[in-house]
């Protein structure tokens, strides 16, 4: 599983995709920092719900590389379960690199500022909670970016049809503060809670929150791939 994997990562980077999602989610970035200097922490928050989707296309185009003749013998060689492990753990390597890139970026354009006064987080909390929020968002990212790929939809306009009005959704829903939020992942409660004190009992929910949600999409996800066979 983990040369397919590797073999799925480098064939991603290899044909020049990973340009596309890594260079729109640094203009979004660089968009957002230049507006003004904010506290980590904050500013880490806003920087998840923009990369969101981001990372689900990522996850698409990642998915998408490998031709239908060449994924169908890896399902036979290694296993179905072994074959949609192997892609979902290549974009999540590829999906951390993004975020990587996400943490270190305000700290190059001038986009955060330290602690102003003592109620203020210390940068290292605020780092510390900003890569939290990125990885609560990834999980997420992922699971809706495997949904759109070919695998499932068969087609690129279908593909692009269920990327887009999957992270448009999660965005509306999280906005409008729907009565049944648990329909979208904590992408937008995460980065509000970012913005101000962040209670442990909030955090934890919080977590629990977008790992259910990631999982129950992702069953979804393995449960289509199984009847498509």
């Amino acid at each position: 599983m983990i040369a397919l994997a590797r073999l799925r990562l480098a064939g991603f980077l290899r044909t020049g995709r990973a340009l596309a999602p890594v260079l729109t989610g640094l203009l979004a970035l660089g968009v957002v920092y230049g507006g003004g200097r904010a506290q980590p922490a904050e500013a880490y928050g806003v920087s998840a719900v923009v990369l969101f989707p981001v990372l689900a296309w990522q996850t698409k185009i990642l998915l998408d590389v490998e031709p239908d003749g060449q994924r169908k013998l890896a399902r036979v060689v290694v296993g179905p379960y072994r074959e949609w492990a192997a892609g979902l753990l290549a974009a999540a390597v590829a999906g951390l690199g993004t975020v990587v890139v996400a943490l270190v970026l305000p700290w190059l354009v001038g986009g955060v500022t330290g602690p102003a006064g003592p109620a203020d987080r210390s940068v290292a909390a605020g780092v510390a909670l900003g890569l939290w929020a990125h990885l609560l968002a990834l999980p997420a990212a992922l699971a809706l970016g495997a949904l759109a790929s070919r695998a499932l939809t068969r087609g690129a306009g279908y593909g692009v049809a269920v990327l887009a009005l999957g992270a448009v959704g999660v965005l509306v829903l999280g906005l409008s503060g729907s009565v049944v939020p648990w329909l979208a992942p904590p992408v937008l409660p995460t980065a509000r809670a970012l913005a101000g004190h962040l209670a442990p009992a909030s955090g934890v929910l919080l977590t629990a929150w977008a790992a259910a949600w990631a999982a129950a999409v992702l069953a979804g996800y393995a449960w289509c791939r199984r009847t498509r066979a």
